[in-house]
């Protein structure tokens, strides 16, 4: 976007908000998104004579989610301002997201002048302790020569293991108050390596194991650990589960890889874990995916590997706990270790999966199965292109059937779980990433709870597709009614013509009427200039067929 002209004379005196932009601008951030208000006016002005482009959406979760994704795909903390009050309250379930995902944000709020805090006052809140529990750090700006201090300290603590979000509050007579500073010097983190002792340990117990299992999250993404991984289950020969947001992690065509934990119902995935002796989890969080799901008897042997040390769950207590760089552990232990048995259960399990996988290929039924959809959409978008998806029965489907090759190329909130992610998270995506295809998959609830950021997509120029799985109905909790009571209640809707919405919108519209016409649907819609919709109605009697077919398979197996 074109910035706007320098109105300030080059002689004006630096305020605040000034040197706290100027702060923001020496940690590398490129953009920052938001919706700006009276509280916010220097800052605003600062941002316009600064390197940073400023992004402005519809709405301040919008804006949240925009700096979540761009945060999770960078590494870098996105940033997200608002003004006080009704506006910071809009930030909060994005800024919980990133928290709770272990995403870097920072959160920006303007607020009340100090002079007003400590009476009834318009719109004010005290945003600080509102932030407090859903960030790693929250503070006010009090003093203006202890803004480059805060600002350092916000990046230092969301970029830092594990990330997440951290809160700024800049009161509005103190963004005006003349300043004398610079922006800290920002130091690198230095790689920590884990003990020789855990290192020697992990490997014995790893050697000596009859039927181990890596389960990777999205730890072992964050720290880029995707080629040690690999290499490391492909020389010991052990097969690797993922969590949701740890996908990508080990290529999908593996030999090694048996795709993604973490659906509430039993899968092929739970068999494994019932034959294993061993689990190997590699930058897992337990906020991913509760230990109960895998080691329900909290009798399976554990080793952790991650950059921290393992948090506290009565159903995950590691034997052995290296903590170090992700990479040169698995290096290290891979040296140290020897497997020569192939996994022979597991590769069973794994073909099976396979030729479950397949058996959708040539269904041309309609409304489309979820199934065949993410087929259909694996088929199309390549191994570096980019899914988000957002929070519904959708999710349960592409968590277990779209898995991928690369890390960082399909980005599900698993740890909040917010719905209303997937298009503000493409914006940022297609930001990051302009030469990748872009497809934001959602339900038909979440697309309509932040569908007003397409305009923000269409002004900002990021074209990228929506795929809206159309049932009319909030799907996951009408089948989690259905396998509790075995009837529904409360979770039907009507939707508008999605198709002529996208148009009014200056987006490209279109409606899947048979199923041989999604692929080519998808050709087109990412071969247009501006944002597309696909409404595609999908047959979500298959949540409950799947949950019938998942406990046969448990005794099955």
């Amino acid at each position: 976007m074109e910035k706007v002209k320098d109105t300030v004379t080059e002689e004006a005196p630096m305020n605040t908000a000034d040197l706290l932009i100027k702060c923001i601008e020496h940690e590398g951030t490129k953009y920052i998104f938001g919706i700006p208000g009276e509280e916010t006016l220097d800052m605003m002005n600062a941002i316009k004579r600064s390197s940073i482009e400023f992004i402005t959406t519809r709405h301040e979760q919008g804006a949240a989610f925009m700096a979540d994704v761009y945060g999770r795909l960078t590494g870098k903390a996105g940033v997200c301002l608002s003004t006080l009050g009704p506006g910071a309250t809009n930030l909060v379930t994005g800024v919980a997201d990133a928290n709770l995902d272990g995403a870097p944000l920072v959160a920006i709020t303007g607020q009340v002048g100090t002079d007003r805090m400590h009476i009834t006052s318009h719109q004010y809140l005290d945003l600080v302790s509102m932030f407090a529990p859903i960030t790693k750090r929250s503070t006010p700006v009090v003093r203006p020569d202890t803004v480059n201090e805060v600002v350092r300290l916000a990046f230092k603590y969301a970029e830092g293991e594990k990330p997440g979000a951290s809160h700024i509050d800049l009161p509005n007579n103190i963004a005006k108050m003349p300043v004398e500073g610079h922006p800290l010097k920002k130091v690198a983190p230095q790689r920590e390596f884990a003990t020789y002792a855990s290192i020697e340990k992990a490997a014995m117990v790893i050697s000596k194991a009859k039927n181990p299992i890596i389960l990777a999250g999205n730890g072992a993404v964050r720290s880029h650990a995707s080629r040690a991984l690999t290499n490391f289950a492909e020389e010991l020969k052990i097969p690797v589960t993922n969590t949701m947001m740890g996908k990508g992690i080990i290529p999908m065509d593996s030999k090694y890889s048996l795709w993604t934990l973490g659906i509430p119902q039993k899968d092929y995935i739970n068999k494994v874990f019932e034959k294993a002796d061993l689990v190997i989890a590699i930058g897992y969080d337990i906020v991913e995916c509760a230990p109960l799901k895998w080691n329900c008897n909290g009798n399976l042997d554990i080793i952790h590997i991650g950059l921290e040390t393992a948090h506290i769950n009565k159903n995950y207590q590691p034997l052995v706990e290296v903590v170090g760089d992700i990479s040169d552990s698995l290096t290290q232990i891979l040296r140290r270790s020897s497997r020569e048995t192939e996994p022979e259960y597991a590769l069973e399990i794994r073909e099976k999966m396979r030729t479950e996988y397949e058996s959708y290929a040539d269904d041309n039924s309609f409304p489309m199965k979820p199934q065949k959809i993410l087929h259909d959409v694996r088929k199309f978008m390549g191994h570096s292109d980019i899914l988000i998806s957002d929070v519904g029965a959708h999710k349960m489907w592409i968590a277990r059937q779209y898995n991928c090759y690369e890390p960082n190329t399909c980005i599900i909130s698993n740890g909040f779980a917010s719905m209303g992610i997937s298009i503000p998270g493409a914006i940022a995506a297609k930001l990051v990433n302009p030469d990748k295809k872009v497809l934001a998959l959602c339900g038909d609830g979440g697309f309509m709870m932040n569908m007003q950021e397409l305009e923000t997509a269409v002004r900002i120029g990021t074209q990228f597709v929506t795929l809206i799985f159309n049932d009319s109905s909030y799907g996951l909790i009408k089948w989690k009614q259905q396998e509790q009571f075995h009837e529904t209640a409360y979770v039907d809707f009507t939707n508008p013509d999605f198709k002529m919405l996208a148009e009014s919108m200056h987006c490209n519209g279109y409606r899947i009427e048979k199923a041989e016409d999604l692929l080519p649907t998808l050709e087109d819609a990412f071969q247009q200039k501006a944002p597309s919709i696909i409404d595609c109605r999908v047959d979500y009697s298959e949540n409950i067929k799947l949950t019938e077919y998942l406990a046969k398979l448990q005794n099955d197996l």
